[in-house]
């Protein structure tokens, strides 16, 4: 290569690591302006938010199936990478055209802008951090690709001056989000909750009611290890100092609560299995809690509902919708504003300090997490976020039931195998579970005690286990006596069904 050909080559590669260390200090920069204004608007959250709302059904589905509760770190991962190409490439072209390089850079954070504005609760402020992430790129890159006579520059000085500013883009993000965190002190606020203690509480498990079978799911699913399953990039960070809630719309009166008000009102218990629609068959994305809160039909008929409405529409914090049917909340079932599950304060990831839970109904159409606002409306007059990406305005939980152990392309020992798992039809029940080996004939299982309809039921089944490969099947019959769908279905529009099969080997 001749020498211009490698100093051509060498100012290109200075000039791609000149537009990475440029927007890392932009990118660190407007963490600390969003810290510093209290919103949760740094440009990859705006960026990632608004690819999320723009993502097609088959996309979101295949990211959950394919990451579950890790696809929005897997988006902010592609985010990132994505800018820091993007980037690279700036700060190349930047080496031989300056003005168009730049003006690159710019567009970058004005994109970013443009998609702060587009997110459902924007204020005008929420463009701030883009901007001057905008300005801090432009600014960054002229500077790292200039010594003071304008041209060039590759001494060691440069090197020295790009350590500095990639070190202060590090810094600066770190320092935003922990001033975020003293800004909105989400711990601080869960320490210092002391849960009322429940009027009504939940009724104590019967004996049986939990099957010592060893692979066979926990009864109650620790909240750290509930499933997650939203469209927050950023966990919305609300204290109970902070919390209000706005009930309104068709209604006889307006009420607005604060949390101190939620406190002072009859506080219950239920458990409850909570289920994801996007629950493959054999899937974990749900999870039963002990749920300490409100009964939310109460507070509906202090507001005085108009007979015409039959849609309750949750928003949370960030602007997220979802609307539930009127009627499961009014009918007797365990609907609440909930506080806290298997005796701690709501996890923030969980919806910290109050989330609607109602039971019977898919997450996307009861679950409301940050709950903030709560307006009745109708099915005809408003279609709420999921509704709106073409999946039911209703949806009852279909009845389920997943093989926990042996797992799936396990092997194990010839004779006596326990074959056990989970069911569950939530406001139906489980009356029993059934399963068959190779295709024969369907074996009843043994059931745990039941405690409600509203939650799962363990079952165990003995088999005495020949040697060779084998396909375990499973099915649940509801409280009803109807069984378990058989034909397999996506989980979209309303939920997956079909019977989980599994192959072992026995040797």
């Amino acid at each position: 290569m001749t020498a211009t050909g490698t100093s051509r080559k060498s100012g290109l590669v200075r000039g791609a690591v000149s537009g990475l260390v440029a927007a890392g200090l932009a990118l660190g920069v407007a963490e600390l302006v969003a810290g510093a204004i209290g919103r949760s608007v740094a440009p990859a959250i705006v960026v990632g938010g608004a690819a999320i709302d723009r993502t097609p059904r088959w996309l979101k589905e295949f990211a959950i199936e394919q990451f579950g509760e890790n696809d929005k770190r897997v988006l902010l991962a592609g985010i990132f990478v994505t800018v820091a190409l993007l980037a690279a490439v700036v700060g190349a072209v930047a080496t031989r055209f300056r003005r168009i390089g730049l003006a690159g850079a710019a567009l970058l954070g004005l994109v970013a802008a443009a998609a702060a504005l587009t997110r459902p609760q924007a204020r005008p402020i929420d463009v701030v951090p883009s901007l001057v992430a905008a300005l801090v790129a432009v600014a960054g890159l002229a500077f790292l690709l200039k010594d003071p006579t304008g041209q060039p520059d590759r001494s060691r000085r440069a090197v020295l001056v790009t350590a500095v500013l990639a070190a202060a883009a590090v810094a600066s993000g770190v320092a935003g989000r922990s001033l975020q965190n003293l800004r909105t002190n989400v711990a601080a606020s869960r320490k210092a909750l002391k849960l009322p203690v429940p009027v009504r509480p939940a009724e104590a498990l019967p004996d049986g009611a939990m099957l010592k079978v060893e692979g066979v799911s926990s009864f109650y699913t620790a909240p750290a290890d509930f499933y997650r399953v939203d469209t927050a990039l950023s966990v919305p960070r609300l204290t109970t100092d902070d919390w209000q809630l706005k009930i309104h719309g068709m209604v006889g009166k307006e009420i607005t609560l604060d949390f101190g008000d939620l406190l002072a009102r009859p506080i219950v218990e239920h458990d409850i299995t909570m289920t994801c629609v996007s629950n493959e068959v054999g899937g974990n994305l749900l999870g039963t809690a002990r749920w300490l809160g409100v009964e939310l039909a109460p507070l509906l008929r202090e507001a005085g509902v108009d007979p015409q409405s039959d849609q309750l529409v949750g928003t949370s914090v960030d602007g997220m919708t979802i609307g539930t049917p009127v009627s499961a909340v009014m009918d007797g079932r365990a609907a609440m504003l909930a506080i806290a599950m298997n005796g701690e304060p709501l996890l923030p990831e969980h919806g910290f300090p109050c989330r609607m839970v109602v039971p019977g109904l898919y997450g996307y159409v009861s679950a409301t997490k940050w709950l903030v606002d709560l307006e009745l409306s109708r099915f005809d007059a408003f279609d709420p976020y999921w509704v709106r990406r073409g999946w039911d305005q209703q949806a009852p939980i279909k009845t389920s039931s997943r093989i926990d152990t042996p797992r799936p392309l396990a092997r194990v020992k010839p004779g006596k195998v326990a074959v056990a798992g989970v069911a569950w039809a939530q406001q139906r029940g489980i009356s029993q579970v059934e399963v068959r080996v190779d295709g024969g004939s369907w074996q009843k299982t043994r059931l745990s005690t039941a405690v409600n309809d509203d939650l799962w039921r363990q079952w165990v089944w003995e088999w005495d286990a020949p040697s060779g490969s084998h396909t375990l099947q499973v099915r649940a019959v509801d409280g009803e006596g109807d069984i378990q769908i058989e034909d397999r279905a996506e989980p979209f529009p309303n939920g997956s069904s079909g019977w989980q099969s599994i192959v072992v080997t026995v040797a």
